[in-house]
């Protein structure tokens, strides 16, 4: 080829080029929309380790092998922890409390989320147990409530039942329907 043929295929090559990278001029809103339309997440991460501080101290840490992000929601924004969850929260005082489970799902409007598969739940300063297949937690006013079979262990008893209701540091409960035995001080 001569010198002039060469250069006339590369200019084609370069408009071509040049047109279709200014074709392309989808924006965040249409992409967001066919990732919600397709059931897609906007975001994954991986290894998910997670340090809340407040005022230098941390307090909160949470830890994930996957996380699924589906801001992309209209209605119910939420995000997704299919292979568990583990979170520790730390107050002042150096008490802790965790909560684990194989799967769950939090709501960004509601603040409320959902932990499923051998959950567990430990105070570790009152030495309160609990332990279930599913539960909400309503990070807002710092509830836990379940409908489902539980075992709950404190210090001195072993409660099974179903349905509970704790706040968030297991120090006051509710037991709907109970079995075991329990101390009462008269």
């Amino acid at each position: 080829m001569t010198k002039s043929v060469v250069n006339k295929v590369k200019s084609i090559a370069v408009v071509l080029t040049a047109a279709m990278l200014f074709s392309c001029t989808n924006d965040v809103k249409e992409v967001r929309d066919f990732l919600a339309d397709k059931n897609l997440p906007i975001g994954e991460a991986y290894n998910i380790n997670h340090k809340h501080t407040d005022s230098g101290r941390v307090d909160i840490k949470m830890k994930a092998p996957v996380m699924f992000d589906f801001s992309n929601r209209e209605k119910h924004p939420y995000s997704e922890f299919p292979k568990g969850i583990k979170i520790t929260t730390i107050e002042k005082n150096g008490d802790s409390i965790t909560v684990e489970g194989d799967y769950a799902k939090s709501y960004r409007n509601t603040e409320v989320s959902e932990i499923k598969n051998n959950v567990v739940v430990v105070n570790y300063a009152q030495k309160n147990k609990l332990l279930t297949d599913q539960i909400y937690w309503d990070q807002k006013t710092h509830y836990f409530f379940t409908e489902k079979k539980f075992t709950f262990y404190t210090v001195t008893d072993t409660i099974y039942g179903t349905g509970f209701e704790a706040t968030e540091d297991l120090k006051t409960w509710w037991v709907k329907n109970q079995s075991g035995v329990i101390n009462i001080k008269e």
